[in-house]
């Protein structure tokens, strides 16, 4: 019986599973381990369109990058047979889901996954801004510190100051939670859904979103893009915070109007900035990289070996779940 149903298995066609960039191994050995027929793209860096759309006919599942534009054209290209698209993400903006739903086609993505890397990410840009710590590193290695001295690179305190939150979601209240915990910071939030629960727990405080700009020391974005939040904030935003303010977004880059962010930070409107996303990634508005009270990393919130495995081991679940039948683990909605 065991040797008939290895000849079923070696004349049954198994399914096949694209993958749009090279990602860990973790997910793809678990699509491998099930005899699924597995091409990982092995162009270095985007496919380019016309690539994707002929790479990925005949896919029973598609594990696509957030760079990857998801859409009618992708479907047809795709063909008939395509059940799945289990997005290396947590964001999903690059997916069309509504026209995945009328083809009966599930989508997935990798939430939780990566809350706590994005929260420490997050955390790490508020200090490193606060504390002028990219700043004083160029400038050690430029060879311009010649002693010690009163005013050199004076930055400011986190502890005891306001943290404003524009989004409470997972990682949203995670960094909340910790920047309360471990630097007594008076936190305010600003989302379409108030945590009652959270705010008599954890002690934060709701208000509207002109409040928490107006009283805050940092601001950070954690709110997913969506026609209402895109250039949510802008320089009108920025006219409300305060001239000592910073503004940190490790979200996604539209969200806040990053041509207006460079006039705010050129003109001292605010004080400064650290980012991780940008409005057309890996391109940067005019102006962006010249500043000094600017610090810009390369989307890489997410990036701990960790994370990442889990997001491939993740993506990869959802694939075998939905082609074997079952539900998907984490469906988007």
């Amino acid at each position: 019986m065991k040797h008939l149903y290895r000849l079923s298995r070696l004349f049954k066609k198994m399914p096949k599973v694209f993958v749009t960039r090279e990602i860990p191994e973790e997910g793809i050995n678990l699509l491998k381990e099930k005899g699924y027929e597995v091409e990982v793209s092995d162009f270095d860096g985007v496919l380019p369109r016309e690539q994707l759309l002929e790479k990925i006919k005949g896919a029973d599942a598609v594990l696509p990058l957030l760079t990857d534009k998801i859409d009618a054209e992708f479907f047809d290209a795709a063909g008939p047979q395509l059940k799945v698209i289990a997005n290396y993400a947590v964001g999903y903006d690059n997916i069309n889901i509504e026209e995945a739903k009328r083809r009966g086609i599930v989508t997935t993505n990798t939430p939780e996954v990566l809350t706590e890397s994005v929260v420490e990410h997050t955390i790490a840009l508020i200090c490193a801004i606060a504390m002028r710590i990219v700043e004083a590193d160029k400038y050690m290695r430029n060879g311009n510190y010649k002693g010690w001295a009163p005013k050199l690179l004076m930055g400011h305190d986190i502890a005891g100051k306001t943290l404003g939150l524009v989004g409470l979601g997972r990682i949203g209240s995670l960094v909340a939670k910790r920047m309360k915990d471990g630097f007594d910071m008076r936190v305010m939030y600003y989302d379409v859904n108030r945590s009652q629960d959270l705010e008599k727990n954890a002690g934060l405080e709701y208000a509207e979103l002109d409040a928490v700009l107006k009283e805050s020391d940092f601001i950070s974005v954690h709110v997913p893009l969506l026609p209402a939040t895109k250039h949510l904030i802008s320089f009108e935003q920025f006219k409300m915070m305060k001239p000592t303010a910073y503004l940190i977004n490790t979200s996604r880059g539209p969200v806040v109007d990053e041509k207006e962010l460079v006039e705010a930070l050129k003109n001292g409107v605010i004080c400064g900035a650290a980012l991780d996303v940008f409005e057309e990634e890996p391109k940067m508005a005019p102006g962006l990289a010249e500043l000094d009270n600017v610090i810009v990393t390369p989307h890489i919130a997410s990036a701990t070996e960790e994370t990442r495995g889990a997001m491939s081991e993740l993506a990869a679940k959802n694939i075998i779940e939905v082609l074997e039948g079952r539900e998907a683990i984490t469906p988007i909605k």
